[in-house]
């Protein structure tokens, strides 16, 4: 479903992508953690076109995004395939991102009207089943400034979903959430996962690491240093790096 090869991305002088090189496959829920400034949020971003690498190779789903020649000439694929091959992932942020102008329902129908061409009433529908997925049916109504955060997480999610992808992205999804709202955001991310979603999550939630994820990844200073099946993670990490890391965490 994803194959990064190689990736490279600097922000001036600072290098945040070193070789990083992943493959997920279908039905996969992988856990990316590690130290802030590790370049974790970054990666998910260069995999979903919201920056741009300065050399590698990403493929979504068998589709070229993006590929290096042997001259070193980064190239993207054309504006339209960017857009369809783009539209195969969903993303959800750290903050929401909500219109705070726009109800519930009017957030999650905006882009399948305006982006998929559905109707009016097939986008709304399509809102109430996935409002009743997250458990917010009854706020479809509402606006943002009357929803607690994690509702507003669980709206951005029902609204990542209303576009279909076929993978879902997640940026740290609970880290601007009071502790007691955690866990209905991430009941939400289990739910998607029993249902064999393809998912890549950066979190420093341990436990949804442990539980749900087939894998972890650990990144620290823009390398990705460790990739193991959930359970061997963190039973026996490898790297000492990753061992410090996961001593400070549990």
């Amino acid at each position: 479903m994803i194959e990064a090869r190689g990736l490279h991305k600097r922000f001036g002088s600072l290098q945040v992508l070193r070789d990083v090189s992943l493959q997920i496959a279908r039905g996969e829920v992988v856990a990316v953690i590690g130290p802030s400034g590790s370049g974790k949020s970054t990666l998910l971003r260069c995999l979903n076109h919201l920056e741009t690498i300065d050399s590698g190779h990403i493929a979504i789903e068998g589709e070229t995004l993006a590929s290096t020649d042997a001259a070193g000439r980064c190239a993207y694929a054309s504006e339209r395939d960017l857009r369809r091959i783009g539209g195969k992932t969903g993303m959800v942020f750290q903050h929401f991102n909500l219109f705070p102008h726009l109800t519930v329902l009017e957030n999650i129908t905006l882009a399948p009207m305006l982006v998929l061409g559905l109707s009016r009433e097939l986008a709304e529908a399509r809102a109430q089943a996935l409002l009743g997925k997250v458990g917010l049916k009854e706020k479809a109504a509402s606006y943002p400034s009357r929803l607690s955060g994690g509702q507003k997480q669980r709206v951005a999610i029902a609204r990542a979903l209303a576009m279909e992808p076929d993978i879902m992205l997640f940026d740290e999804p609970t880290s601007a959430l009071d502790p007691e709202l955690t866990g209905e955001v991430l009941r939400t991310m289990r739910q998607l996962a029993d249902e064999h979603m393809t998912m890549l999550v950066v979190t420093h939630e341990m436990g949804f690491a442990r539980e749900v994820a087939h894998r972890v990844v650990f990144m620290d200073q823009g390398e990705l240093i460790e990739d193991q099946r959930a359970a061997d993670f963190f039973a026996h990490p490898q790297h000492a790096r990753t061992q410090a890391f996961l001593q400070h965490m549990l």
